[in-house]
């Protein structure tokens, strides 16, 4: 036998093997309890654990469980640690480009995630929400969420969604939102006092009355003006003939507060979201008071994200209820 023969022999005997270790692998593969397999090739698409167990809306410490768990069904490393995180093990490569194929194969579609909406007060979005909800992103990358921001009553009445969370008066919850609700709900009563920045007021200046605002710029934000129950602080801020700025910026105003040594009306729960704002009691006789309300879709509200968000709204608030006393 010649020289070429043999080679031509163990070429032909390495490529059965090859074709051996892919129906092998392509066995595996299709044999692979579903959740695994999902966990494997997101994992594989994203290169992060962190981003993967995102994705998949579980704990990362559970995707590296399931993972742990393939590799030893499997006898097999699938990934290999590197400076910037993983990248899969010449195995790990077999493994995903069979997975994938049965994939096609298949022709497996996206698992299509409910479109929640959330309409939430622009004030308490900002000042309560806001984190929590960025909290929820960061666990769960595949929610499929719309935030609406109500700024008024005109708002409120025109809005669709499947929560709401909106300011409102105390005794009701009217106006409202005009579609089919559950009952509104009373989350927390806030009052709103004056603020300032406590570094452009020392204690022994700060005002104690009316009078003494005469030399503080006044900044309003303009959605104020149209609060029956801040009407005392609206003609105050009418009747200046200098010294006063308003705004259409809930963000903007707070912001001005902090740093402009204005003076803003702003709820009592600010110097626990801002520990350098400080509030003026005393300067109005009258209480400005108003309620937090919330309601859901009648037509949502046994959706298993829907509960997850409002969920979240009521954890937020009893978590926060020293803010509110």
């Amino acid at each position: 036998m010649s020289v070429m023969d043999i080679c031509a022999q163990q070429g032909a005997a390495e490529y059965r093997v090859a074709i051996d270790k892919n129906a092998s692998w392509r066995q595996l593969a299709a044999a692979i309890d579903p959740e695994l397999a999902l966990c494997f090739t997101v994992s594989a698409r994203c290169g992060c654990f962190m981003q993967a167990a995102r994705s998949l809306n579980i704990k990362a410490t559970r995707l590296r469980r399931q993972l742990v768990l393939l590799e030893t069904q499997l006898q097999c490393s699938l990934f290999n640690p590197s400076d910037n995180g993983f990248s899969l093990s010449r195995d790990g490569l077999r493994l995903h480009a069979q997975l994938i194929a049965l994939a096609h194969e298949r022709n497996l579609p996206v698992i299509e995630q409910p479109l929640i909406r959330l309409a939430v007060a622009d004030s308490i979005l900002h000042d309560i929400l806001g984190r929590d909800l960025v909290a929820l992103l960061r666990r769960n990358a595949s929610v499929r969420l719309d935030i609406i921001t109500l700024d008024s009553e005109l708002a409120l009445q025109a809005v669709s969604a499947d929560v709401v969370v909106w300011l409102g008066e105390i005794e009701s919850p009217l106006p409202g939102p005009s579609f089919a609700t559950t009952e509104a709900r009373r989350l927390v009563q806030l009052e709103y006092l004056p603020h300032i920045a406590k570094r452009y007021s020392r204690v022994a200046s700060r005002p104690e009355s009316l009078d003494e605002l005469a030399d503080f710029l006044l900044v309003q934000w303009r959605q104020d003006c149209q609060v029956e129950c801040f009407r005392p602080w609206s003609a105050l801020v009418d009747q200046r003939l200098a010294g006063a700025v308003q705004l259409q910026s809930y963000g903007l105003m707070l912001e001005m507060i902090r740093c402009s040594a204005c003076i803003g009306l702003l709820p009592h729960y600010m110097s626990h979201f801002d520990r350098g704002l400080i509030a003026l009691p005393g300067l109005f006789h009258q209480p400005m008071r108003r309620q937090v309300w919330m309601a859901v879709n009648a037509h949502s509200g046994d959706d298993a994200q829907v509960r997850m968000i409002v969920e979240l709204i009521e954890n937020t608030f009893a978590e926060r209820r020293e803010w509110f006393e």
